[in-house]
This record gives structure tokens, sequence and C-alpha cells, in this order.
């Protein structure tokens, strides 16, 4: 249970002049009236984690309005805004968390998650502070817990892809991908495959994602990677695509850089395309655009692909 203020009240007043233990039991007995059940935050917790975002939003926004400081409360509905690509809203919830709980490095992980994807949907103008903004929380997350490979894996890829200009590098992507290897030997073989493939070593990248699949056959981002990469250089498709298509058989990554299935069906429409299958690449488009419809390159490959033949 989280207490709130519990400020003693004047000696003038009638609930002053109770001896302190009497007003500490006044005081706990009216926090303890007005604090969240546990037991509804745990229900709450279950439904998130089992991906009913629905269900999840309800409970957790019945438990907010019985806490709205809560940090936890406020979490799960920074998380859930940010999986419906609300970043500003999620934003919201994730700055009451650090301010009551500045300790926490998922709070500020979840900020820098809504940071990213506000710059993604932002103006020209407002992307450089947002920006900054998000590789801040990102550093902080891993200041806090930074033996956190899912935190340092976000700030790689921040750093991977983003300009100097906003605190991005390739220098600064290695030494984190070193980072990374030295606390997972998987992890870090495919942030340095990344770095290989941004490269266009992509032999080295290849051979780093293989090595991957080897430990782990249901690597979402090794396999993912792998059908990027026959997609770019036109070389093993029929292996591309049988990796994309396994990884539409399995979770997607979390993280708002990491690829997911909409990316997934857009990288198999253009093997099929370059296998001359216009049907499938079609179908593979279309299948990705009800995922996102906002992913650009889906949108952009309809259009060149046209109106179906006789419409």
């Amino acid at each position: 249970m989280r207490l709130r203020s519990l400020a003693r009240p004047g000696p003038n007043s009638p609930a002053g002049r109770l001896p302190r233990y009497l007003w500490l039991a006044v005081a706990l007995a009216t926090t303890a009236a007005a604090a969240v059940d546990p037991a509804a935050l745990t229900d709450a917790r279950a439904l998130f984690d089992s991906r009913q975002p629905a269900a999840a939003q309800q409970a957790f926004e019945k438990l907010h309005a019985t806490d709205p400081q809560d940090p936890e409360i406020n979490y799960h509905l920074g998380q859930l805004a940010n999986r419906r690509n609300d970043p500003a809203k999620a934003i919201t919830y994730f700055e009451k968390s650090v301010v009551v709980a500045p300790t926490i490095g998922r709070y500020h992980h979840g900020l820098g998650d809504a940071f990213g994807r506000s710059a993604q949907k932002a103006s020209v103008f407002s992307q450089l502070g947002l920006a900054k903004k998000c590789v801040a929380a990102y550093q902080r997350a891993v200041v806090l817990e930074p033996s956190n490979v899912d935190f340092r894996q976000s700030l790689f890829e921040y750093y991977r892809q983003a300009p100097s200009l906003v605190g991005g590098g390739y220098d600064k992507a290695v030494d984190e991908a070193n980072a990374i290897k030295r606390l997972d030997a998987a992890r870090g073989r495919i942030a340095f495959a990344t770095l290989y493939a941004q490269e266009k070593k992509y032999d080295l990248a290849l051979a780093e994602f293989e090595a991957v699949l080897k430990t782990n056959p249901d690597d979402f981002t090794a396999l993912f990677q792998i059908g990027r990469l026959a997609a770019i250089t036109g070389q093993f498709i029929d292996h591309g695509l049988s990796c994309l298509r396994r990884c539409l058989e399995l979770p997607a990554p979390s993280l708002p850089q990491a690829p997911g299935h909409a990316a997934a069906h857009w990288r198999i429409g253009v093997l099929l395309e370059k296998k001359s299958d216009l049907a499938g690449a079609r179908a593979a488009y279309q299948a990705g655009a009800q995922i996102d419809p906002t992913f650009a390159p889906i949108t952009t490959a309809l259009e060149k692909m046209g109106p179906l033949p006789g419409r």
C-alpha cells in the first residue's frame, strides 16, 4: 500500500489535539480506505500480461480513478497507450510514474518509448526536442539498471539510427553493442549483425544471424533480419521468405524501434515481387496494412502496384 501525505494537522485543529498515535491511526485508516485494492491491481496486471488491451484498459482506468498518482497504474496505462500508438497520452502517464518513483528504470524506459513514438509522428520542428528527450530517458533507464539488456537494446537502436545532432552515432552504437554482448552473447550477435548490415557487410551479418538461430531457432529479430537481407540483396529469397513467415507465427518485439508483423508482411511482399508473384505480394502488403494502416513502406508499395487489373 502506498501512503499519501501524512502531514500532521495544526495543534489548534480538532485533529491536531489528538494524541499522535491516534492521529496516525486515523490517517492510516483514511489512507487505507482510499488505497488501491491489491487484488484488483493483480487482476489488471494479468489482463495486461495476457495481451487483452481493452479489458486491461478498463481495469487500470478504474484503478486510476481511485489513485491517479500511483506510479504502477500510470506505467501500465502508459504502456497500453504506446501499444495503441497514442504516445502523447503515454507521455502524460509515464511522466507521472517517474515523478513519483524516479529510481524505477522501466518507467524511464517506457517514457523513452513514448518520446520516440512521438518523434516519429511529429513535425520536423518538434522532432529534435522529442528525440533528445527519448535518448535521455533511455540513458537514465540504463543508468538505473545497467544489466537490463532490453534497456540497452533500445539505446543501441537509438544510437544506430539517430544522427549525431540528437545524440546518435555509430561509435556509440558499437559501445552499446559490446555492452549487450557482455550481458547476452546472442543479443550481442544480433546487435553486431545489425551494424554489419548497416555497413553493407552482408556476409558477416548473415553469419551472425544464422549463429543466433542455431541456439534459438525462433529468435524473431534474427529471423526478420535474414528476411530483410534477402530483400535487400535479392539472394537466398526462399530462405528469407521462410524466416519472415515464421516471424508471423511469433510474438513481435515490444520495442518501438523493432520491426513487427506489419514490417514482416512488407518484406514478404518485396520478396514475392522479386519472384514475380504479384498476387502474393499484393496480399502480403494488404495483410500488413490491416495491422498498421500508417506503415508508409506498405502504402508506397501498394501505390506502385496500382489497382487490380480490370478495376
